[in-house]
């Protein structure tokens, strides 16, 4: 137990000074593992079953959210593919001329040894990625569509070489796996009669570490994709976003292991710290790269870069993947500290940088030249509101019950924005007049000012930043109509306010506010 108290308050203490320094809570668990290694602090036997159970539940999150036939689009696999080989090329050049000039831990390395730290150089982080979409609320924008996508497919190529690496086929009753493609439907079935309360969260895990992650490790398959499948062959059920909702805290728990544990790998000397920090040189070309390549797919340059930019990070599954070649004898084991320190200095780096990654996005996108927007990828064209009077941003429960009465009880033409494509093609066919679009992007809300007819918007997504942020963009476009907004907590209502909104409705006070009124109406009509 005093091992566990030790561990637990090295985390807080770290999470609380990376939030005081404006860096993401997870900068600080890093810190925090390279603290307790470093003092010589026994690592707990429990701490690597702690971390495997939050990565996989992360993966299976990303399943419930994930369109397999996304994956088939070009701007996903064919930028993986082209990005990981010119990667691996520019890491091996990078390492050998580091070994020309001297660099101890690279001298008589072989070019197989330089191969592989570039191959788990090509990776970047689902856990970060993930993380900074969700708090930016962009998880299924089209850029953050297009990240998981990529991450996705990196994540299938390192399970491939696992498999090659550990020379080991999956076990001959693999194939039974198949079944649970009915066995899906099944459990679909039974989930609709779980409701919505810790029975649901029950299950979810229970699908997630039993049926997919101990399940495909019984067969001899990665456990890690086996709960990304299940929470694919799970994600069309209706509730898919409730349970991904509800284990949300219990999934970011679980992380606290896995970042304590990746700064354990070992305790670093000064050449591993230098050749860690030269490391990070090639993170701005790995930028680029993304970049240029979804450019070149003909995506905006706003959003190409946004992309990269969240992209742009090292992976754990790089530290994962330079273990299984230590185990197979392809490596030194020294490697594994040397990623591990520039994995955990690359979340740093990114996490500093995708603070402010909207605005520096729009900045640098003028490193690429502009393209006609009738070459545009038609997922990424930019939209015209039309002549709406008011314009709901975010269509969930809040939005869209809005959107609705504006349009019925005080007759405004009212348009909505949201970038959940799912909900839009719900929402259309329910006769609402949606755009599918980013609200936080500058060239968006530059359109809805030429429109020059919208008189009011309403800022109702379910993340503060993100209303923040639309805010922020309505008043650098010009937008002179007024402005109201939603909010969870006090501390909220006086930011939104603070920054221009015209009127901010407590989300909770609201909702009491028209409780009382229902009650209020069923008193008098018992009368």
């Amino acid at each position: 137990m005093e091992l566990a108290a030790l561990y637990l308050g090295s985390a807080v203490v770290g999470g609380i000074v990376a939030v005081l320094l404006r860096l993401p809570p997870l900068v600080g668990f890093l810190a925090a593992g390279f603290l307790l290694g470093g003092s010589g602090a026994p690592e707990p036997e429990y701490i690597g079953a702690i971390a495997d159970l939050g990565v996989a539940l992360l993966l299976f999150g990303i399943g419930l959210k994930l369109d397999l036939r996304s994956l088939l689009r070009r701007e996903i696999w064919l930028t993986t593919a082209a990005h990981m080989v010119l990667t691996i090329a520019v890491a091996v050049g990078f390492l050998g001329l580091l070994g020309v000039v001297g660099l101890t831990l690279l001298t008589d390395e072989s070019l197989r040894t330089f191969a592989l730290v570039a191959f788990a150089l090509t990776f970047s982080s689902t856990v970060f990625v993930v993380k900074v979409l969700d708090e930016r609320s962009d998880a299924t924008s089209l850029y953050g569509r297009i990240a998981v996508g990529v991450l996705i497919m990196q994540d299938l190529a390192a399970v491939v070489f696992m498999a090659m690496a550990a020379d080991e086929l999956p076990s001959p009753w693999a194939i039974a796996l198949v079944l649970l493609l009915p066995g899906a439907w099944v459990l679909r079935r039974v989930w609709d009669h779980i409701g919505h309360g810790e029975l649901q969260a029950l299950f979810g895990v229970a699908a997630a570490l039993v049926l997919g992650f101990w399940l495909f490790e019984l067969a001899g398959v990665s456990g890690d994709v086996g709960a990304l499948v299940m929470g694919v062959l799970l994600a069309p059920h209706p509730r898919s976003s409730d349970l991904s909702r509800s284990l949300l805290t219990l999934k970011d728990l679980f992380l606290v292991a896995f970042f304590l544990q990746i700064g354990m790998h070992g305790i670093p000397g000064p050449d591993h710290m230098l050749l860690a920090a030269l490391l990070l040189l090639l993170l701005p070309l790995k930028i680029v790269m993304y970049a240029l390549l979804l450019w070149l797919m003909r995506l905006r340059r706003r959003t190409s870069f946004l992309t990269a930019l969240v992209l742009g990070n090292y992976s754990e599954f790089g530290i994962i993947v330079l273990a299984v070649g230590v185990e197979a004898g392809m490596l030194d084991e020294e490697w594994v500290t040397v990623i591990a320190l520039a994995v955990a200095a690359s979340f740093v780096v990114s996490a500093a940088v995708n603070r402010r990654g909207v605005e520096l996005a729009s900045w640098i996108s003028r490193l690429l030249p502009a393209r006609d927007a009738s070459r545009l990828h038609p997922d990424d064209r930019l939209v015209d509101v039309g002549r709406a009077d008011a314009i709901v941003l975010g269509l969930g429960r809040v939005g869209s019950t809005t959107y609705e009465r504006l349009r019925d009880e005080y007759g405004l033409s009212v348009v909505g924005v949201e970038h959940d494509q799912t909900r839009v093609a719900a929402l259309e066919e329910r006769g609402f007049h949606v755009v599918q679009a980013d609200a936080t992007d500058v060239e968006f809300w530059a359109r809805v000012r030429r429109a020059g007819h919208v008189r009011v918007a309403v800022l109702a997504m379910p993340f503060h930043k993100a209303n923040l942020i639309a805010l922020a963009r309505l008043q650098a476009a010009g937008f002179e109509g007024r402005v109201a907004a939603i909010a969870r907590y006090d501390d909220d209502v006086h930011e939104l306010r603070r920054n221009g909104a015209d009127a901010v409705f407590h989300l909770y006070g609201a909702a009491g506010a028209e409780l009382a009124d229902q009650a209020a109406e069923v008193l008098m009509a018992g009368r």
